[in-house]
């Protein structure tokens, strides 16, 4: 702590008074306090060089910066580290410069007002990020709070679950809670007309319609993607995924993507994970970026070209999936870029392209198998069983 030289101060509606004494005495001493229009308002300081929140954020981690040597406080909305600027700001200054004083986050607040556990309740934000992020986490008696952008959030957040059969689903406004103006709205998805404040949080409980969509986060039924028929196939997707790891904040490069089914399911089973799909045709990028929207991985990032040329400069991945365009070279390609612990999965269903996989196979081991799956399709009056094209799947993992 000795180092430390930056406050960052988290404050309520209740201002100044709701801030434990060390804080206070912090913010009335700035010699610069740096925040939004809101917290400048709520903080009484006669003396600080105030600064407000610049577009883009980074020009404020230079902006802090050079005010080293002074006492400089950063004022944010409740935990300074849950879907705040603290975290943005530890990326650009060392964590040891900098001392954290939480106030009551706007989740407790909220959970507290609408009587949820807060550990059983999923915690989002639509705040500078699409909407459609939240997506994967529509279900049957989820409850959901988020941190929005605006007074237009539970419009966009109503359309979405109205549009998967989740109308019923309540929404409640709680804004400015903490403090004096502190008011709530209420209605459901199917109707939501009302005007609220900006400054607010949403609580969603989700309630299923007749027609609504029960999807897992992974193995999504072949039928809710747009596509040409080149698709990974549900259950050869699902051993896939299994293969690949999806984690938090990691990296898949989808090459020979089509209609993404992969990357958007990477995308869905890890919290801001991150799919970049390569693919040549501009039809099946489009259908991706269709799905994309439609299933809840906004993020998705599309390259036009093939592996290895189209890899170049894109970010180190934690796991690669191959599912069009093998190449002995593109594999060695992928093999080299993946960081260490990084798992390749590559699916062939070609008898030239499983020539290429056992040659990576003999070079490299890992793990081979075959999929086949029969499905029962009507034959006359009775059924019968119909195989699907057996796909020939090798994984491997980079070891350090």
């Amino acid at each position: 702590m000795s180092d430390a030289w930056l406050h960052i101060v988290g404050i309520g509606e209740d201002g100044m008074d709701g801030l434990t004494a060390e804080a206070r005495a912090l913010v009335g001493d700035a010699e610069v306090i740096v925040g939004g229009d809101r917290h400048h308002t709520l903080a009484a300081n006669m003396t600080a060089k105030r600064i407000a929140w610049p577009s883009p954020f980074d020009a404020m981690i230079e902006e802090i910066r050079s005010h080293k040597g002074k006492r400089v406080v950063v004022l944010v909305t409740g935990d300074p580290l849950w879907f705040s600027v603290g975290a943005k700001i530890l990326k650009g200054i060392p964590k040891d410069e900098i001392v954290f004083h939480p106030q009551l986050s706007a989740f407790q607040f909220a959970s507290c007002r609408m009587g949820w556990s807060l550990a059983d309740v999923e915690t989002l934000t639509v705040h500078g990020r699409a909407a459609e992020q939240i997506v994967p986490w529509f279900a049957p008696g989820v409850r959901m709070l988020l941190l929005t952008k605006d007074a237009t959030s539970p419009g966009t957040v109503a359309r979405l679950l109205s549009e998967r059969g989740y109308g019923p689903s309540t929404l409640t406004v709680l804004a400015a809670l903490g403090g004096p103006n502190e008011a709530r709205f209420e209605g459901v998805a199917e109707n939501w007309d009302t005007q609220v404040p900006d400054f607010h949080v949403l609580a969603v409980e989700c309630i299923a319609g007749p027609d609504a969509q029960v999807l897992p986060r992974t193995g999504l039924p072949d039928e809710v993607f747009s596509h040409d028929g080149k698709i990974t196939k549900r259950t050869a997707r699902a051993l896939a995924l299994a293969k690949l790891v999806p984690v938090r904040d990691g990296i898949l490069w989808d090459v020979g993507c089509g209609c993404g089914s992969v990357a958007i399911e990477w995308m869905r089973a890890g919290r801001e994970a991150l799919a970049i799909g390569i693919e040549p045709q501009e039809k099946r990028r489009a259908m991706a970026e269709e799905n994309a929207l439609k299933l809840g991985a906004p993020k998705l990032r599309l390259v036009d070209g093939t592996a290895p040329e189209a890899l170049a400069g894109l970010p180190a991945p934690d796991a690669v999936f191959v599912g069009g365009g093998i190449s002995r070279v593109g594999i060695e390609a992928c093999i080299d870029a993946l960081k260490p612990h990084g798992r390749l999965v590559v699916h062939a269903v070609t008898l030239e392209s499983e020539a290429v996989l056992l040659a990576a196979f003999d070079a490299h081991g890992g793990e081979l198998q075959r999929i086949s799956v029969d499905t029962a399709q009507p034959v006359g009056p009775f059924h019968g069983w119909k195989p699907s094209m057996p796909v020939t799947q090798w994984a491997w993992t980079k070891r350090p």
